[in-house]
């Protein structure tokens, strides 16, 4: 069955007809996704167009791909992880810049930059560490 998508790429249709099946449980929790090739036939678009259709939703956390078995409507732990605490706790720093920094920056070994390290815990446990770096700027 067509998919009208006025106004918007065709992939971005496709992934919100799939989205909707699997929130009304057309597609149950945990089920496998019909194959590309039956995709493609149903919705008349080409495979390029249906794996895109796969990826909004696998970056949504919606889906999930598993080489060797495919592509399965992931129970939602979205909610469960709303309900932990979470928190984050931000440093900074100066350091000297090493030589990869000091290329990327495009500044001189030892130069001053500014490091800022942000550590995400839910509850408890560290769930990510990002670390950015900029140049030092005259008023610092």
């Amino acid at each position: 069955m067509p998919t009208p998508h006025y106004g918007q790429p065709r992939y971005r249709a496709i992934a919100n007809e799939l989205r909707e099946r699997i929130a009304t449980g057309a597609i149950p929790l945990g089920a496998l996704l019909p194959p590309e090739s039956a995709l493609t036939a149903e919705f008349r678009a080409s495979r390029g167009t249906i794996r895109q259709a796969i990826a909004v939703l696998r970056e949504e956390r919606i889906v999930a791909t598993e080489h060797g078995r495919g592509t399965y409507a992931k129970p939602r732990q979205q909610e469960s992880a709303l309900d932990e605490a979470s928190e984050s706790q931000t440093q900074r720093r100066y350091i000297a810049a090493d030589t990869e920094l000091a290329t990327l920056f495009a500044v001189e070994v030892g130069s001053l930059l500014v490091e800022q390290q942000t550590v995400t815990r839910t509850n408890g446990a560290v769930e990510a560490v990002v670390r950015t770096y900029r140049p030092l700027r005259a008023k610092e």
